[in-house]
């Protein structure tokens, strides 16, 4: 069982881990050891996911969801498998909490106030004053 959050625990067959082949350069390596990690985490047949937290994953997830409503996680950063397997798995439970989290409250839109409207005013004469003494005095021609 992998804990996710206190009220979300994933049994440990829902994600599927396996090897392939990384991509890019490398040389001898890279081309004939599997070291990149593939996992595959079904979004839509998960029985330990709350409504509310799928939906919120769907979103989360991107071009990362298949039509099927399967997550693929590719890790391929380290040499090692293992430490390729603990990335992806970081990364899957690292969605799911940013997915558990509450949206945050829609933004209210306020207005200026009467004082901040008139500062505002007050500064652009001010300015404007500034520059319309720059230029050459009226009168001497």
């Amino acid at each position: 069982m992998i804990e996710v959050t206190p009220e979300i625990v994933l049994s440990d067959d829902e994600a599927q881990v396996r090897a392939v082949r990384a991509s890019g350069p490398g040389g001898q390596h890279v081309n004939k050891v599997s070291t990149a990690i593939e996992l595959r985490f079904d979004v839509r047949g998960s029985p330990s996911l709350p409504e509310r937290v799928r939906a919120r994953l769907y979103k989360l997830a991107g071009n990362r969801l298949t039509l099927d409503g399967v997550l693929v996680i590719l890790a391929q950063e380290h040499r090692s498998q293992e430490m390729n397997r603990q990335a992806a798995m970081e990364r899957l439970l690292e969605l799911i909490r940013k997915a558990a989290e509450p949206p945050p409250p829609p933004r209210k839109k306020t207005k200026p106030t009467y004082a901040s409207k008139l500062r505002r005013l007050e500064g652009k004469s001010k300015r404007s004053g500034v520059k319309a003494m720059r230029g050459r005095p009226k009168g001497d021609d």
